[in-house]
């Protein structure tokens, strides 16, 4: 592959808020950059890929990934503790799992994702996957890794993605460990989840207290990474903002207090839709689920939205991430989130796709790299055959993908027939 190449006939969706198709543009790739973006390139020494009029954007970000899982839907208690260490402790076993992870992060790339934030995995095997990824032993994204999570016992995947901590000691202890796998950032597992619930009307029920939480914001900070929190109540969104948190995973329904302290914060909110449709609107025995987790799915599914569009309201950073490995969310999908996120929070398609690409950049602090279709960043690109903003389901097949100037043709992606039935069904009626 030459280290020049010059994409011609474009038509490019820079990514940003209000994005218009600028056409017949190139683009010059070298060395994995984006050099020049116009009309007259400099065509020498480079290899020419004639586009024909499709449509150049950036590649998709997608904040809220966990590798360890396909999406499809499982009898409830598969996952516990004793068994995901028994696994964890068997090098075949390990082996196995870091080679499924590996495969989920590529077909992220493969299907336009060129950057994926992973939000609790399997002891160290995310940050593994990211070095052999940069270190061009692997296929696969750009890879922003928090490696195991901290929750508390009794709390969400404790003992499974995360560890248990039982004081605020040992919530900075547990930071530093992870630490030492050099990660990207650190989780916390403040509120129960929808699945873990016990009483109808309460998912996310607060497990984490306060003062773990402030002892756990303040070693990551000391230590140079933000802190993402998984919460799915008012009350544990509020716990989180005060304890020091710089990203709310899938959120609550807001207050004013938790609106002022977003802003005093500077923090973010991650909208996840995609594993919440599913639960609250499939019927129980597609999702093997219970009655009183469908109600919950859909107090939570509520709350995501509501949070969403307070957050824009009131000009605070909104990313997308779709919460892979739940029920019905694969890693092929990001689309699916951006198409929810129109349909549901009611932004425009040009917003939508802006919050998944330069967005999502913003929030995660890699808006100087990756993003937008921009002279000087990385050439992560995804190519369309027809204008996304008209249709974002366009998404779902991208016609290329380029990561850091590495050519994907015709990528294809092995998908869930079981599962695009049953949501295809479900997007129609949207």
């Amino acid at each position: 592959m030459k280290n020049k190449i010059t994409l011609t006939h474009c038509i490019i969706l820079e990514g940003n808020e209000n994005m218009e198709p600028k056409e017949n543009m190139s683009i010059v790739i070298e060395d994995g950059l984006i050099s020049y973006i116009g009309e007259n390139p400099n065509t020498k020494d480079s290899e020419i890929i004639d586009l024909y009029d499709k449509y150049v954007l950036p590649g998709l970000i997608n904040a809220h990934v966990h590798l360890p899982g396909s999406g499809k839907p499982s009898k409830p208690g598969s996952q516990n503790a004793d068994s995901v260490k028994k696994l964890i402790g068997n090098p075949i076993a390990y082996s196995v799992i870091k080679r499924m992870c590996a495969n989920y992060a590529k077909t992220e790339l493969l299907s336009g994702t060129t950057t994926i934030r992973t939000m609790g995995g399997l002891g160290q095997i995310d940050s593994s996957i990211r070095d052999s990824v940069n270190n061009g032993e692997k296929i696969g994204p750009r890879m922003l890794v928090s490696d195991m999570a901290v929750s508390v016992p009794g709390g969400h995947m404790a003992g499974v993605l995360a560890y248990e901590a039982t004081s605020p000691e040992e919530c900075r202890t547990y930071v530093s460990k992870i630490a030492e796998g050099k990660p990207d950032i650190i989780k916390l597992m403040i509120t129960g989840g929808v699945l873990d619930a016990k009483v109808k009307g309460e998912p996310g029920i607060l497990k984490m207290p306060l003062e773990y939480v402030e002892a756990a914001c303040a070693e990551a900070h000391k230590l140079g990474f933000k802190v993402a929190a998984h919460t799915e109540s008012t009350e544990g969104v509020l716990v989180a903002l005060k304890g020091g948190v710089d990203t709310i995973e899938h959120g609550a329904m807001p207050t004013d207090e938790i609106i002022a302290l977003y802003k005093e914060r500077k923090a973010a909110d991650i909208c996840t839709i995609s594993p919440a449709l599913p639960i609250a609107t499939f019927p129980t025995e597609l999702t093997n689920s219970t009655e009183l987790v469908q109600y919950n799915g859909k107090v939570v599914m509520d709350g995501i939205i509501e949070s969403a569009k307070e957050c824009l309201a009131n000009d605070i950073p909104v990313g997308l991430g779709t919460d892979t490995a739940c029920p019905f969310v694969t890693h092929y999908n990001m689309w699916r989130e951006l198409y929810l996120f129109h349909k549901y929070v009611g932004v425009s398609t040009s917003f939508a796709l802006y919050s998944a690409t330069l967005g999502n950049a913003k929030i995660l602090g890699i808006e100087k790299e990756t993003g937008s279709v921009t002279e000087g960043k990385s050439a992560d690109l995804f190519i369309a055959d027809c204008n996304p903003l008209d249709d974002l389901s366009i998404l779902a097949k991208p016609y290329m993908v380029v990561f850091k100037g590495k050519i994907m043709k015709n990528p294809k992606v092995k998908k869930y027939a079981k599962i695009e039935k049953n949501l295809d069904v479900a997007f129609a009626k949207l």
